[in-house]
């Protein structure tokens, strides 16, 4: 028993240092599950199986996620035990089918991983964070698949190595070749594409000047009425500093306007007024109040000072910018800090003409919805030439939060080839090519997270785009593994 209680520790706290901004962290993610295959496979029953299955989904999540201890102690604990249960589903499945093929054995369980991340992106709201491909956003070679696949091809990948390493210790030494010959032509295969998406690279023949503006608010004084006009004096000083080398565009983070728009008005004048004398543009977070409801929204003004575009927050943070059936859990109002906001109903594209006349268009993804796939995809297919992602990750602290959040953002770009721009409060601001090259805002002592300033960088797009395969085709490889999932439990 402390045999199997260690090999679930060691497992659960390797997958979760595979989602740490450590340099190398990304690599306990190709053997991390391992100790857990051979603590499975030594009970002899199914409840055990569950009970010690449930024990490593626990043990990650409370470590992976323990930001979440910053906002609410209550709702992490139930997220974490729900969280569990999919660690006790995929070791339920481990142990069924032990018996069979190990070649079918790979290829099923792969499946199964990748099924249960695509269901627990999806239900509930969905929480697609930690997903495994996510842990490989620094390995540029491995995500170009995303383009293909999505980050769901990147877990699969990751996942049969796991399961052909643990069967390369299993089987006997006339076997072991055939494991390693598949270990190499899945890695082989994966950078060999990896190199192709990634050199050489077709010159782009538009190109956008960005200024970002991390202003670093705390989360404490953020909302407070008395702080209004010092929060907005920092960002017209910052973005004063930042117009002195022209950009095209400038970007404030997730409600940078310290107030609800409509109910005082004085400050967006403020701000347009600034627009207006400085001549530039300015894409701002801001609550917006509209018949009766509150927005999460983006506003794109002019060098006129004039409101060109808005675009309202789709996907909600549920149990935190509203309640799920909200008369049946009214008393989580009194738990948990909850808003009271409205979803969007449409996927805004912002145009922009730059300072050599050309005209681009993007759109905006807005707190957390860079980690729903299908949000920037719909962006990209409406024509959207790049993303930008405003956000606010000083809820969570000195954490891996602002880090996990950014690995959803890099595979946002590599899946639809279109860079994404990215302006936190605070959080890992900077900006992300089509490759998934990521050009981060620094301070002198390398922080990138709790400091202030711009980052000012040109940044490329490219002038003939073609929708990659993932775009057209989102849902092929979920269904590929669906069709092989149902032919194995036949």
């Amino acid at each position: 028993m402390i045999r199997i209680i260690f090999l679930i520790l060691i497992s659960s706290l390797g997958l979760a240092l595979s989602f740490s901004p450590f340099s190398f962290s990304w690599l306990f993610a190709w053997f991390g599950f391992i100790p857990f295959f051979f603590a499975i496979e030594s009970l002899k029953s199914k409840f055990k199986v569950f009970l010690f299955s449930y024990l490593e989904g626990i043990i990650f999540w409370l470590f992976a996620v323990y930001w979440l201890v910053y906002v609410t102690l209550l709702g992490y604990i139930l997220l974490v035990l729900y969280l569990g249960l999919y660690f006790a589903i995929f070791g339920l499945s481990f142990y069924k089918f032990k018996n069979r093929s190990e070649w079918a054995n790979v290829l099923f369980l792969s499946c199964v991983w990748v099924l249960e991340e695509f269901l627990r992106s999806y239900l509930f709201s969905g929480f697609g964070w930690a997903l495994l491909g996510y842990s490989q956003y620094k390995n540029l070679f491995l995500i170009q698949l995303a383009d293909i696949g999505g980050v769901w091809l990147v877990s699969f990948i990751v996942m049969a190595v796991n399961l052909n390493l643990y069967y390369l210790f299993k089987v006997s030494s006339s076997k072991k070749i055939n494991y390693v010959l598949c270990i190499l032509f899945l890695i082989g295969l994966s950078l060999i594409y990896g190199y192709f998406r990634l050199y050489p690279q077709k010159s782009p023949d538009k190109f956008l000047k960005v200024s970002l503006i991390q202003a670093n608010i705390p989360q404490e004084i953020k909302w407070r009425v008395q702080e209004r006009d010092f929060i907005l004096n920092k960002y017209f000083y910052l973005t004063k500093k930042a117009i002195e080398e022209s950009p095209d565009l400038i970007i404030w983070p997730e409600a940078s306007l310290p107030c609800v728009l409509e109910e005082e008005p004085v400050y967006f004048e403020k701000v347009k007024d600034f627009v207006r004398k400085n001549r530039v543009k300015l894409l701002l977070g801001a609550v917006t109040y509209q018949k009766g409801l509150y927005y999460n929204s983006a506003i794109l003004v002019s060098s006129d000072g004039e409101i060109q575009g808005k675009y309202d927050k789709l996907h909600l943070v549920p149990f935190g910018e509203y309640i799920p059936l909200r008369k049946v859990l009214w008393f989580l109002e009194t738990i948990v800090p909850i808003g009271d906001f409205s979803k969007g109903n449409s996927y805004t594209i912002f145009k922009l003409s730059t300072i050599n006349y050309q005209l681009l268009t993007f759109s905006a993804l807005i707190c957390f919805e860079d980690i729903f796939p299908e949000i920037a995809r719909e962006f990209v297919k409406k024509g959207a030439d790049f993303l930008v992602n405003i956000t606010n990750d000083a809820w969570f602290g000195k954490s891996p939060a602002a880090y996990q959040h950014l690995s959803a953002s890099v595979l946002r770009a590599v899946e639809n080839r279109v860079p994404l721009i990215r302006c936190a409060n605070t959080g890992v601001s900077g900006f992300i090519s089509p490759q998934g090259h990521l050009f981060s805002f620094k301070d002198k002592y390398s922080e990138d997270i709790f400091i202030e300033g711009y980052f000012i960088r040109k940044i490329n797009i490219p002038g003939h785009r073609h929708n990659t395969f993932y775009n057209r085709y989102p849902y092929f490889f979920i269904g590929l593994l669906f069709f092989i999932f149902l032919y194995g439990i036949i």
